[in-house]
């Protein structure tokens, strides 16, 4: 069995590297005690923020096993590879289509067995769960807000709470604007203007962020003051 191990520190726990290590030394002995080869030790930094899929060493450890070259996913703990329901089920999702295996070793999870294969079954199914979920309670935010504004006005995300937070919520965990429109795509998530189609740019809106505008440029100081 070959393996690619992963770990992630908040940016604060980075500078000292006690995290670092103790997840690093859980993974190597693991592997150590089933024999496997750890080809790849690799790690993120989550700088506050729990992360997505959309992460430089995650991605790597998955393209490893995307390309054959390991089977394995070790993590010493699974929040370590994420604290959304929706994101880990993802993960699973993806390990799953390509073979490959996951190993969480707090929770003592192992998708090689069959009560593994059945634990990470079901985090894959609440994570779709959580995204019909919210496509519903969007398409009954839309109709409320449709029949509230019956003359010229648009629903707006505050109409829709839920989708807002999940939005929010997905750029927390460090997915890009593309990413969140592919996946409310991918859940039939009906836009705030009806349609089928989520782009970075409504998705952007739907979130209610904005770029800030540009400062005005300050009068300069009257060079006659400044020399008195």
């Amino acid at each position: 069995m070959r393996a690619v191990g992963y770990v992630s520190v908040p940016s604060a726990a980075a500078a000292d590297g006690g995290l670092l290590e103790a997840q690093a030394e859980a993974i190597g002995r693991l592997c150590d005690q089933r024999g496997w080869e750890l080809l790849h030790l690799v790690r993120d930094t989550e700088n506050g923020h729990p992360k997505g899929m959309e992460r430089p060493g995650l991605l790597y450890a998955l393209e490893r096993i995307a390309q054959g070259e390991a089977s394995c996913l070790v993590v010493s703990e699974l929040e370590r590879l994420s604290r959304s329901a929706a994101d880990l089920g993802r993960i699973v999702d993806w390990l799953d289509q390509r073979h490959g295996r996951l190993v969480a070793i707090d929770l003592r999870l192992d998708t090689g067995s069959a009560q593994g294969r059945l634990t990470a079954r079901t985090l894959a199914a609440v994570g779709q769960w959580e995204g019909r979920r919210i496509a519903e309670q969007t398409k009954k935010g839309l109709a409320a807000a449709r029949a509230r504004r019956t003359s010229t006005g648009r629903p707006a995300v505050a109409d829709i709470p839920a989708l807002k937070q999940r939005i929010v919520t997905m750029r927390q965990n460090g997915l890009t604007l593309q990413a969140i429109a592919d996946q409310l795509n991918q859940e039939n998530t009906p836009t705030l203007r009806g349609g089928t189609q989520w782009r970075p740019s409504s998705v952007q809106a739907a979130a209610g962020y904005r770029r800030p505008k540009p400062k005005q440029n300050q009068p300069k100081p009257n060079q006659e003051d400044g020399m008195r």
